[in-house]
């Protein structure tokens, strides 16, 4: 391996691991972000806007997203939450896979 290929490699892994933990933190925030919005409507209190809520989904956050409105039984009869998203999720995905295909070539 020439010098250049291994700087080439170690450069694939530090972004690899700022993607691992963005994604890691956007979905603990959009988890507990969830469960503050859940609190907040139980007392009557200023909510955390529907759009807010799909937006950190979108930004990566869609595993947290679904896991907090599976775990604080939040927004679990709306539409546009309960199909969008698992699609964001599954969008995601696909970008993923596409992105491990592309990289791997």
């Amino acid at each position: 391996m020439t010098a250049q290929t291994v700087q080439s490699v170690s450069m694939t892994s530090y972004f690899l691991y700022g993607i691992l933990i963005y994604l890691a933190a956007i979905n603990i925030v959009a988890f507990f972000l969830y469960g503050i919005d859940k609190w907040k409507a139980q007392r009557n209190k200023w909510r955390v806007t529907e759009a807010r809520l799909l937006w950190i989904a979108v930004a990566g956050g869609s595993i947290g997203a679904l896991l907090g409105m599976k775990v604080w039984h939040h927004k679990t009869q709306h539409a546009k939450f309960r199909f969008g998203l698992p699609a964001i999720l599954f969008l995601h995905l696909a970008i993923a896979i596409v992105a491990v295909y592309y990289f791997s070539h």
